[in-house]
């Protein structure tokens, strides 16, 4: 394979920059009419890799919401990423692992190693135990050509105590920053979108600029939740992202899969997110 960066620059640049989410939380089974249950589970997750799959740059499986199903819920998980490795879209499983040592190497083999079960094209990534303790998960990704999102900068108001604190007179976000953009240095150079990514908000409003974080220079593939059913407007997105734009692959769940359970109305609202964020970014 070629390195994940390279190959999500490539599906940006031919779908639009849309990863679409898949997560079949109970609300979002009950308005399609499903039980919450296993086999609705399946008949959700299956449908949105029937209509996702070719049609937009990435697609984000939330794996909370098929662990609660225990075994036969991760094993939908798994089959749903076996089916859109299959079709050649790109995966991103949200799962934000963050330890240390031998465990985030475990980890780390779990969903990106050569040998894993069904693994992920990426994953995001916890950060706040110190971004050198994520080391095992971004070597394995790098040395398999896939990649990881790390967390820098989320929505909720919890997060701006810890990722706003100032640590050896800088932020802890900036940290993480700066950690990213050395991993990305070799991909850079090469003029190439890096491998490694963040995770920033598309509502946070003036914390990149009041933090000093330069997103441009990570060279990083920047996901973006907030748009879509969070609300984030063109205005507010370029406040964040500013020059950074062409790097930026919004995340969007609710506001594509409020489409289904029809496949055909899953794909078109798909594609015109993807149509608009194009034109957007």
């Amino acid at each position: 394979m070629r390195p994940f960066g390279e190959r999500l620059r490539t599906a940006m640049d031919t779908h639009g920059p849309l990863c679409a989410g898949i997560d079949p939380h109970r609300a979002l089974l009950e308005s399609w009419g499903l039980a919450y249950d296993l086999a609705g589970l399946e008949r959700f997750a299956l449908t949105c890799v029937e209509a996702f799959h070719g049609v937009v740059a990435a697609v984000k499986p939330q794996s909370a919401f098929f662990e609660v199903f225990g075994s036969r819920g991760v094993a939908v998980l798994e089959r749903v990423l076996h089916d859109l490795r299959a079709a050649g879209t790109l995966t991103i499983l949200d799962v934000k692992r963050g330890d240390i040592g031998t465990t985030m190497a475990a980890y780390a083999e779990a969903y990106l190693g050569r040998e894993a079960a069904s693994p992920a094209d990426a994953i995001t990534l916890s950060p706040f135990l110190g971004y050198g303790s994520l080391r095992p998960a971004v070597t394995t990704a790098l040395a398999n050509d896939r990649g990881v999102f790390v967390l820098v900068l989320t929505s909720n108001p919890e997060g701006r105590g810890v990722q706003h604190a100032v640590l050896d007179g800088g932020s802890v976000a900036g940290s993480v920053v700066d950690g990213v953009t050395a991993d990305n240095a070799a991909a850079a150079a090469a003029g190439l979108l890096g491998s490694v990514g963040m995770v920033v908000g598309a509502t946070v409003g003036s914390a990149v600029a009041d933090l000093g974080l330069d997103l441009r220079a990570a060279d990083a593939p920047l996901l973006a939740p907030g748009l879509g059913a969070q609300g984030a407007t063109a205005g507010e997105i370029r406040r964040v992202f500013g020059t950074a734009l062409p790097n930026v692959l919004a995340s969007s769940s609710r506001g594509v899969l409020g489409a289904g359970p029809d496949v055909s109305a899953l794909r078109r609202r798909a594609r015109e997110e993807a149509d608009g964020l194009r034109a957007l970014l």
